[in-house]
């Protein structure tokens, strides 16, 4: 049994998955820590990154669907059951990475962390495994300029965080480019990452004559979010070290990184991960240029 930290990273195609690994392998390795990516996603074929370990050498996308007459989506369903049952094969191939980060890029089809079970029964393997994971769901920041996309997008991340069974930290992505949407956003960026009262929402999509007629649908699905009270964002500029730092920071105190790792391991930073603070020092240039591509920080 390994003792080994990473990422998951799920969320809806083109939300930013794959350059998210892309750049969090490079954040991470200015920081010292060796970081293997692990393509998960039979139909990317085409990656700008390398990946140390790829599921194309398991199975594709394409042979599935030749030979067994699927279109794309039942082909990925079956890529991902035969890695399930071929586990041993990604379990060998991690252990060759001896003292490596993780960072597994996932498929976007939303309903295999739905309903599907076979990427909570992998995950559940690399767990029993030795890893210690971290479920990373981003999703696109635009949809905040939509009430309703909003509404459907916290419904995805609440369902995915029941399904995978995992620490869950969901990331509003391309923050830096929410700015044109800026005039549909109807509140402050505040309410969206914090999930702050959602009558306000329901009062906005009451004043559109096609969601007005289902304002009890709205009502039910906005109070069951509310009464699990688990579902919150942090925003993500890819291209800001701040906001990088932030989300590494939230991602090592849930995975347990910052307990079971030797970087850093200070009597503050310890302290604040067990009682969920932040120093002052941590909070400081978060909102700073948010939609700024050129914040800096020094290490």
């Amino acid at each position: 049994i390994m003792n080994i930290f990473g990422q998951l990273v799920i969320g809806p195609p083109g939300s930013g998955k794959t350059t998210y690994c892309h750049e969090m392998k490079k954040f991470l390795e200015q920081m010292g820590r060796k970081v293997a990516i692990v393509n998960v996603d039979p139909a990317n074929e085409i990656l700008i990154y390398k990946a140390d370990i790829n599921i194309s050498q398991l199975i594709t996308l394409q042979d599935a669907m030749a030979a067994l007459s699927l279109g794309p989506n039942g082909g990925l369903m079956y890529c991902m059951e035969y890695l399930e049952k071929n586990i041993e094969w990604l379990l060998q191939q991690i252990s060759n990475y001896k003292d490596y980060y993780f960072l597994f890029d996932c498929p976007g089809q939303v309903e295999l962390y739905t309903h599907h079970s076979a990427i909570k029964n992998i995950t559940a393997s690399l767990i029993k495994f030795g890893l210690h994971l971290c479920c990373v769901h981003l999703v696109d920041s635009h949809y905040c300029s939509d009430s309703s996309k909003f509404i459907s997008t916290l419904m995805l991340s609440l369902s995915t965080m029941l399904q995978i069974e995992l620490p869950h930290i969901n990331v509003l992505s391309k923050i830096d480019i929410l700015s044109q949407y800026g005039d549909k956003l109807q509140f402050g960026i505040d309410f969206y990452t914090e999930v702050l009262d959602l009558d306000y929402l329901l009062e906005s999509l009451d004043e559109n004559p096609i969601t007005r007629r289902y304002k009890k649908l709205n009502a039910a699905l906005v109070s069951l979010v509310e009464n699990y009270s688990l579902v919150s964002f942090l925003p993500l500029n890819i291209k800001d070290q701040q906001c990088m730092l932030r989300l590494k920071n939230a991602i090592d105190k849930a995975n347990g990184y910052i307990f079971g790792s030797g970087e850093q391991r200070t009597i503050q930073s310890l302290l604040s991960s067990a009682i969920g603070a932040e120093f002052e020092q941590d909070r400081t240039g978060y909102y700073r240029d948010v939609y700024s591509d050129d914040t800096e920080m020094t290490l």
